[in-house]
């Protein structure tokens, strides 16, 4: 087996979605996790904008940082994990959680940005219902102690 497969291979078998851009942001690496998470196909999505799975609201945001990453070749987001919302195909919302990787040229350019991305939605809506009970126990507490 060579390297490539290995890779290829592990790309395709790993529960998290993994997609790369290239420097103009089109969409050159969708794994089937993404095709699980975000409902488009490799063939749906290959060759379109990460727009596809950015709310509309965000997309202006994230494209003024994938740019300023593709002129500066450093991205503020290497080692750590940010949360986002995404769209589903569908149009459902999701909440992601994703770090990133630069790829690039022999003449260090960055080449592309690599995702690895998990879908945090079932997670999240349970923190804001453990923290919107927390709240009406809070005021529960409050009101009774009040004199």
């Amino acid at each position: 087996m060579t390297t490539f497969t290995a890779y290829k291979e592990l790309v395709e078998a790993v529960g998290d979605a993994i997609m790369a851009c290239d420097a103009s942001g089109t969409i050159v690496l969708w794994n089937p996790a993404c095709t699980r998470m975000f409902g488009y196909s490799a063939a749906e999505a290959l060759g379109r904008s990460l727009d596809i799975i950015i709310p509309q609201r965000q997309q202006q945001r994230h494209w003024d940082g994938y740019h300023q990453t593709m002129a500066s070749g450093k991205t503020k987001y290497g080692n750590d994990v940010l949360r986002v919302p995404a769209v589903h195909k569908d149009g459902h919302s999701l909440s992601i959680a994703f770090s990133v990787a630069l790829t690039h040229t022999p003449e260090d350019k960055v080449a592309s940005i690599v995702a690895v991305v998990r879908d945090e939605s079932a997670r999240f809506a349970q923190e804001r219902s453990l923290r919107k009970r927390l709240t009406e126990l809070e005021q529960q507490v409050t009101a009774q102690t009040k004199p």
